[in-house]
Formats: C-alpha cells, structure tokens, sequence
C-alpha cells in the first residue's frame, strides 16, 4: 500500500485507539501506571518513524513488512522504557505492544477498507475518523497522567550518614536516599506502593522486607550483612532493579527471596549483582521474571525457581555456584534463555543432583532451555525425577 504521510499519522493513531482506552483504563483501576507511559511512548516512537523514517523510504509498504517494521518499533520502545525507568514487567509489555501491532494490522487490512472505501487510494487517510481519533487517544492519555499526577506519593529524602533501623515504612511514598545515606539494621514496608532508590542497606534479620504488601519497587538499593535473606518478599509483588546484595559469609540465607506470591502479579528482578548466601536469587510459589543479573559464589543453587513457580531466567550470568546454576524445581514451568553459566562446582555429597550442574530440572518440572552459554561445568545441563528440558532452538 503508498500510504500519504496524513495517512501513516491517522492510521496509527486510530488503530492505537481501543489498546490507549484499554491501558488508561487498567491504569486508573490497579494505580499502575507504566501502560498508560508504555502507550504514549509506542504512539510517540511510531509517528517520529512515520515522519522521519517511514514516509520518506517506504513509498510502497507491501504487508508482509508490518512485522519487521514491528519488531524495530518492539525494540526501540523496550530500550526506551528501560532507559526511562518505566517499571514495566518485560512479558506484560511485550504483549501490550502486540496487542497494539496486531489492532493495527486488523483495522488496517480489514475494518479501515469497509469502513472508508477509498482507504488504500487516499493513502491510509481517514477524513473526521482520523481526527476525532486523535483527540479521543489524547484525551484518554491525558486523562490517565493527570490522575497519576494527582495520586503520585510524598518523596522522602533520606540524608546522608547512618540512620538506625530497623526502618519501618507504614504510607505510600518514595523514599530516596542522598549519596552515602545507610540504613542500618533493615527496613520493613508496610504499606502498598512503596519506592525504596539509592539506599545501602546493612544489616538486620532481612536487610528489606516485604510481607503482604503489593507494588514496591527498589531502585539502586545496596544489602549487605543481612542474617536471613538480603531482599525477603512475601504474598505481594514487587520490582527489583540494579541493586547489591552482598551475603559472603552467610551459607543459610538467600539474596533475593520472593516467595508465596502467586495471585499478587508478576514480579520482576533485573540488573542486579548477588554474591555468596545459600541461594542467589529463589522464588517459591510465584510468577518472577528474572533477567540480566549477575549471580556468583553461592553455596546451593545460584537462581532457583521452586515450588510450583512460573517464569523466566534469561540474560543471566552466573558464576562459580556451588551445586547447580540454575534450578528449575517441584513442578516449576521456567523459560531458560539466553543465560552464561561458568565454573559451578560439585559439592562434594554423595546427591546425585549436586554434581555441579550448569542447569537442571527436578521433580516434575518442565525448563524450557535456548542459547544458553554453558562452560566449565561438570554436568552442563539434565533433569532428576521425572523433570522435562525440552531445548526449543
């Protein structure tokens, strides 16, 4: 199809209408605002395409182009969410973009044509229906922003120094810590939609925790000395980003636990560095996304999805575990991609299962494994008591 350049603008925007309605919507019903920010960013990266890249070299877009012109547009919203802080989980977005690509594809080869029988002579163009569109998409966009505007929570600034804990957080609020500000002896959310940034933690029962309380985000925390676990998540959910946790010396505890949170959403952890402890990174009873961390030096498993678990490994490096890398266990579905697995060690039992695997599926479960990078490990990779890897390369 030649699509004009009105014609590229009115319909992207029309076919981004019921996907903004249906963002904006969830947005003011859960008070989370990363679709509403994901939609305005799709709508923005698809009309500089249209103007600057689009319009001036697809003179004629045949229809099968849709898809990698999709996947470029994918890409570059993923980038921008994540440069921009957009606490978005990868697999939600990833859909909410699909849903979008797909409404357009639709509208575009199906309604548009029965709805304005010169749709492919004029170029795409829709006449009132593109402009009424607009103002709709707008106002819908708007309309969400200003409500998370009014709800944003009170920002609390932490000073620098040591601040004795434990730290009990009891509201909503952003809680941000100036350059050398410690918390010493843990802090305990209670509340929903806490944001804990820029924060070291050291020491206390969990250096955070979090039981029973939905929608945190930790931005930049460093943990260091905590007795149990560094990071400690019960029946909620919960955003981990680019943070520390620092467990040498601790054999019993595990960096980051988050457990027991099936029903609450998805939970995300993500750019973080986790040394020593029992466990890296487990989820007991959860749907987590786990991507891009760098596990080391523990002394069970390095990243552990248990206990009837849902989610994704992918982009992980782990090093020097002691038993197995990665484990998928007790009837878990995990999707295993792309991950570096090097040096795990045997820890010297008589368990069969401890040998030193790179990654392993155990009592039922099911790992789905691609591209992962396996070296220096005894066994790279097999499954116990009846577990399934499948290998969908």
């Amino acid at each position: 199809m030649s699509y004009t350049l009105r014609g590229r603008i009115e319909s992207r925007i029309v076919a981004l209408l019921p996907v903004g309605a249906a963002a904006a919507a969830l947005a003011l019903a859960e008070h989370r605002w990363w679709p509403v920010e994901a939609v305005a960013l799709m709508l923005g990266i698809g009309l500089a395409f249209d103007t600057q890249l689009y319009d001036r070299l697809l003179r004629y877009q045949p229809g099968w182009a849709a898809v990698p012109l999709g996947a470029l547009e994918l890409g570059v919203l993923l980038g921008l969410m994540r440069a921009a802080g957009v606490a978005a989980p990868l697999g939600p977005a990833v859909a909410l973009f699909a849903a979008g690509w797909l409404s357009a594809q639709l509208l575009g080869h199906v309604a548009f044509p029965l709805l304005r029988f010169g749709y492919a002579e004029d170029g795409g163009e829709l006449g009132r229906l593109g402009a009424v569109s607009a103002v709709a998409i707008g106002v819908a966009l708007a309309g969400a922003g200003a409500a998370a505007y009014a709800e944003l929570p009170p920002v609390v600034h932490l000073a620098a120094g040591v601040h004795q804990g434990p730290l009990v957080i009891s509201r909503r609020e952003v809680l941000v810590g100036a350059p050398g500000a410690v918390v010493r002896g843990g802090i305990v959310v209670r509340a929903n939609g806490v944001t804990i940034k820029n924060l070291s933690v050291v020491g206390g029962e969990n250096g955070i925790t979090i039981d029973g309380y939905n929608r945190t985000t930790l931005d930049h925390v460093s943990v260091s000395g905590a007795k149990l676990d560094g990071i400690h998540v019960r029946f909620g959910s919960v955003h981990i980003r680019d943070c520390s946790v620092d467990m040498l010396g601790n054999r019993l505890g595990q960096g980051i636990d988050i457990s027991y949170t099936m029903g609450y959403g998805m939970n995300m952890v993500e750019g973080c560095h986790v040394v020593g402890g029992m466990e890296g990174i487990a989820t007991h009873v959860s749907m987590t996304e786990i991507a891009q961390n760098d596990v080391s030096r523990t002394q069970m498993n390095a990243i552990s999805m248990t206990e009837m678990s849902m989610g994704m490994i992918e982009r992980n490096t782990v090093r020097g575990a002691l038993g197995v890398g990665i484990y998928c266990n007790d009837r878990s579905m995990c999707e295993i991609d792309r991950n570096t697995v090097v040096d795990t060690k045997p820890d010297g039992s008589t368990d069969p299962s401890r040998r030193g695997f790179g990654i392993l599926a155990s009592f039922q479960a099911e790992a789905d494994v691609e591209a992962n990078e396996l070296a220096d490990n005894p066994v790279p990779m097999g499954s116990v008591t009846e577990a399934l890897v499948r290998d969908t390369h």
